[in-house]
């Protein structure tokens, strides 16, 4: 029988929506506000759904109290109190929107997870916009 268990992490960064290929004009048009040369902030809020077979042995899916370490470690020690664009390497390059930000910490957390279990990541941005990834490409 497939169960899904999942956790909640939290974390408060800045970030600036901007594509330097664009000028800025192109860039105040499509990111608006989102693009204040000073960045904006949000109060995120991320769920890890992971999906699979629950173990006779243990009951468990997956012992929750990895998650919560993979997720301590892989989220919030890395993007809590951080301006994306300036202290995380992976978005020097790479535009911070929710939907690049959901798949970079999925890819962070499936390294850690079983394979054989399904992992799901929704990423609050606020408490009305959310993004959700699951691994396709």
């Amino acid at each position: 029988m497939r169960v899904k268990v999942s956790r909640k992490a939290h974390f408060n960064a800045a970030h600036r929506l901007h594509n330097s290929a664009w000028n800025a004009e192109k860039n105040r048009e499509v990111f608006g506000k989102c693009n204040n040369e000073n960045g904006h902030g949000h109060n995120y809020e991320v769920i890890a759904h992971v999906t699979g077979q629950i173990d006779p042995e243990s009951g468990y899916v997956m012992d929750m109290k990895d998650l919560k370490s993979f997720m301590v470690e892989e989220i919030e020690d890395r993007y809590d109190h951080k301006n994306l664009n300036l202290d995380v390497p992976e978005f020097a390059s790479l535009n911070p929107t929710a939907e690049n930000m959901v798949v970079i910490i999925w890819q962070r957390l499936r390294r850690r997870i079983d394979p054989k279990h399904e992992l799901i990541v929704t990423l609050y941005e606020t408490e009305r916009n959310y993004v959700e990834y699951n691994g396709d490409e």
